[in-house]
């Protein structure tokens, strides 16, 4: 995977890849102007009240944090434009663009299904409802710019990827060779389905309405919005256990490589940063009890980070073995 191929496309931007470039900088300003604001102490879009005021060494901490990680967006779009970007190793350049893959890919598939939801009648209360943390314009404002990066980011990583080392992942499953991938690869997909249980199971009860491992704010804040989200999780987590089971035992002969390759990348993404998120944001500004994350809370969130670590370690071995095959066919 690290020797580049040289695209036309890539040296010189064709429009289609200057305007994703464009859209994905554009679109990050919004959430960097609101985060720098608030670093600053501003209160805009924070109304009184809000639990974001109540420790605000820990929210400028997470602020600051966030800031970095949508920053990275706009480098991501200049690397996958640029002509140097040709020559970035290549596990420098896929570990950012999963991470930034896995925190946008719920935002992308959770905030129109809550819209959704709200658009035919779900109701947007929780059994007690608290202070806003947020005016509901900031959600929008910062969603919509949220789903335009992943589209963007998503259009040109696809793209460049294509050019870079789409021979690895040509063909259908059921033509990979006879036998699998050896014993590594299956003993990860099946550590990752077994991780995956206890945090598929916790995010499916929640996303039904039950309450058994919530703290007692989360509980007493539960919404329509809170279920949409637990009902993504579950199926990211379906996803990523599928594409890794789909490539370690060759299930789903007639489906394109890319199919489950797709969704292990998405999903993995998806699960173990969402779940590293979710546990450093449970414990940031949590100074009261009742909104710690509890004992099953925290293995949701690790269950869900391990088995998304284990999705992708299978992706990668899976990668560098066509790879590795590529370079003895050449030979």
């Amino acid at each position: 995977m690290t020797q580049p191929i040289a695209p036309r496309a890539v040296v010189a931007p064709s429009r289609p890849r200057r305007v994703l470039r464009a859209v994905a900088v554009l679109s990050c300003l919004p959430y960097l102007g609101l985060k720098a604001a608030w670093i600053a102490g501003s209160r805009l879009g924070i109304p009184a009240g809000s639990a974001l005021l109540d420790d605000r060494l820990g929210m400028a901490v997470i602020n600051a944090l966030s800031v970095l990680l949508d920053s990275a967006v706009i480098v991501l779009a200049l690397v996958l434009t640029r002509p140097w970007g040709l020559r970035v190793p290549a596990w420098l350049l896929a570990f950012p663009v999963w991470v930034a893959t896995g925190l946008l890919a719920p935002i992308m598939a959770g905030f129109p299904a809550q819209l959704a939801v709200r658009a035919v009648g779900g109701a947007g209360a929780g059994p007690a409802q608290r202070e806003p943390f947020l005016e509901e314009w900031v959600f929008t404002v910062v969603y919509a710019g949220f789903i335009l990066q992943g589209l963007a980011l998503g259009g040109l990583f696809a793209l460049y990827a294509r050019d870079r080392w789409g021979r690895l992942w040509r063909g259908r499953v059921g033509r990979l060779p006879v036998g699998g991938p050896g014993p590594a690869p299956r003993a990860l997909a099946v550590a990752a389905a077994v991780a995956a249980l206890p945090p598929l199971a916790l995010h499916l009860l929640w996303a039904c309405g039950g309450t058994t491992g919530l703290g007692a704010g989360r509980a007493a804040e539960r919404t329509a919005d809170f279920r949409v989200l637990e009902a993504v999780f579950v199926c990211f987590l379906l996803a990523a256990v599928a594409g890794a089971l789909a490539l370690a035992f060759r299930r789903g002969r007639t489906l394109p490589v890319a199919v489950p390759l797709g969704l292990a990348w998405v999903a993995s993404g998806a699960v173990a940063c969402w779940g590293g998120w979710l546990s450093l944001a449970s414990l940031a500004g949590a100074q009261d009890i009742a909104d710690r994350p509890t004992p099953l809370m925290s293995l949701a969130y690790a269950g869900q980070m391990l088995s998304g670590f284990l999705v992708a370690a299978l992706g990668v071995s899976f990668l560098a073995e066509r790879a590795a095959g590529s370079a003895r066919r050449a030979a």
